[in-house]
């Protein structure tokens, strides 16, 4: 009894635990939040950042001496002949011969050193190499920055086309109904005699267009919908519900910076702009690093060794001690003729320097035309809106009255679906000059530091 108890208690918790997973609202921030958590990409990316940091330990490391142990251990084996032993007779060379006797003979010998090296001087190379790493990994760190602002954009306009659908498909919805409410009207009337066949067969394809848009439109919002969850990298088949933030209408109507100051602000914290400034920092210092090639090398050795053999008396301890050695020594490499190395490579940084300087201002130019274009589209958004709302209001006035006047027999169904037409393009405006202003509002704050929420 307590273990069937206890297995209800459990699938009941489990229930309830989907059911509000199910039911989660995710806003905007959520769904930034999970992204930068599981994103696939921007993993990588960090993973690139780790690798620099690695890289700028390495070039450090290149500063100080390198320290080895050595050690060898050889064995030789060599016929041995004395008095002792088996006797032979051999020739002397000279007509005659002697009487020798053969042992054989097995020496070992081993030999042990440490060595230390560094390098005083390279024309600044490890230096310049260690500031290089050091910019490489700053640009790394841009990269996981460019990596995440891109995510919150692609995420705040997937976002945005979500609500647009959405109360796309509430408006398709209440176009349905009405459209159904008036094929019922029209069918009674049919029915009574009031008007003719014609006119219910338009209402009829009415309700059929106004299915098709409601299909339509939920369609368009599943897709959006799985565009989203494959940012979020979500792969499982729960439903994503949006929350629908409070007073749409006024983010809509959010007054505008200018332009200048949109730009300027931008410039200050974009990192595709920081990145592309120590790209050209990073060639520079390429240019440095390859003329080190025409510089002397000049290093410092020094190194420590002993030796033993098992030839002697001597113990192992004693040979240690008085075998011991040591040495210091200065190595010097000037550069003559290098079949043209050095010189090619100092060209070619030249020529990645100017690539860099060259796609600086590409970025600076690109970056004046996205803030520029938000601008613009926000403020013909914002223009629209007003308009757009207004004549949502009349259309509905409109359309209310002939309702009323079809109703009563006054208007027949053709001009009560031109009505219910036009409400229909107004609304649908509405919501594309609502949506499209809040998105690049929101776009155009982003560029200027701020954050996309709402």
């Amino acid at each position: 009894m307590l273990r069937r108890f206890f297995t209800i208690a459990m699938l009941t918790l489990a229930a309830g635990s989907l059911a509000a997973q199910t039911a989660r609202q995710w806003s905007l921030k959520d769904c930034i939040d999970y992204s930068i958590e599981h994103n696939i990409q921007l993993k990588m990316e960090k993973l690139s950042l780790d690798e620099s940091e690695i890289n700028v330990k390495s070039a450090t490391a290149a500063l100080f001496p390198s320290l080895s142990l050595s050690t060898s251990q050889n064995g030789r084996y060599q016929p041995y002949f004395d008095n002792a032993g088996s006797s032979f007779v051999t020739s002397d060379g000279s007509g005659g011969s002697r009487v020798s006797s053969s042992q054989d003979h097995f020496s070992y010998s081993g030999s042990y050193g440490v060595n230390a090296r560094v390098t005083l001087f390279n024309g600044g190379q490890n230096i310049n190499n260690i500031k290089q790493q050091k910019v490489a990994r700053n640009i790394a760190e841009l990269s996981v920055k460019e990596r995440e602002n891109s995510l919150k954009e692609q995420i705040a306009k997937l976002f945005v086309q979500i609500l647009y659908s959405t109360e796309a498909v509430k408006v398709s919805k209440a176009t349905l109904e009405a459209a159904q409410e008036s094929l019922k009207q029209g069918e009674a009337k049919f029915e009574v005699g009031k008007i003719a066949r014609s006119e219910v067969v338009q209402l009829q394809s009415q309700v059929n267009n106004a299915e098709y848009q409601l299909v339509n439109s939920e369609a368009q919002l599943a897709q959006f919908k799985l565009q989203l969850k494959q940012l979020l990298e979500i792969t499982d088949e729960r439903d994503i519900m949006i929350a629908t933030p409070d007073a749409a209408d006024e983010l809509a109507l959010t007054p505008l910076a200018t332009i200048n100051e949109a730009y300027t602000a931008a410039l200050a914290c974009r990192p595709e702009i920081e990145s592309s400034k120590l790209s050209t920092q990073s060639s520079d210092i390429a240019v440095k690093i390859a003329r080190a090639g025409y510089y002397p090398t000049l290093s410092l050795n020094a190194g420590a060794g002993t030796s033993n053999s098992d030839n002697g008396n001597e113990s192992f301890g004693h040979q240690m001690k008085y075998n011991l050695n040591g040495s210091v020594g200065l190595s010097l490499s000037i550069p003559i003729y290098d079949n043209r190395n050095t010189k090619s490579n100092i060209q070619k940084a030249k020529i990645q320097r100017t690539n860099s300087q060259l796609q600086e201002q590409s970025a600076l130019k690109e970056l004046y035309g996205t803030v520029e274009t938000l601008w613009l589209d926000a403020n013909s958004a914002q223009k629209k809106f007003l308009s757009a709302r207004s004549n949502v209001e009349s259309a509905q006035a409109s359309y209310d009255l002939v309702s009323e006047q079809f109703g009563v027999g006054l208007k027949n169904a053709t001009d009560l679906l031109t009505e219910r037409s036009n409400l229909l393009a107004a609304q649908q405006e509405l919501l594309q000059a609502k949506y499209t202003a809040i998105l690049n509002l929101q776009l155009l704050k982003f560029y200027m530091g701020g954050d996309i929420l709402f």
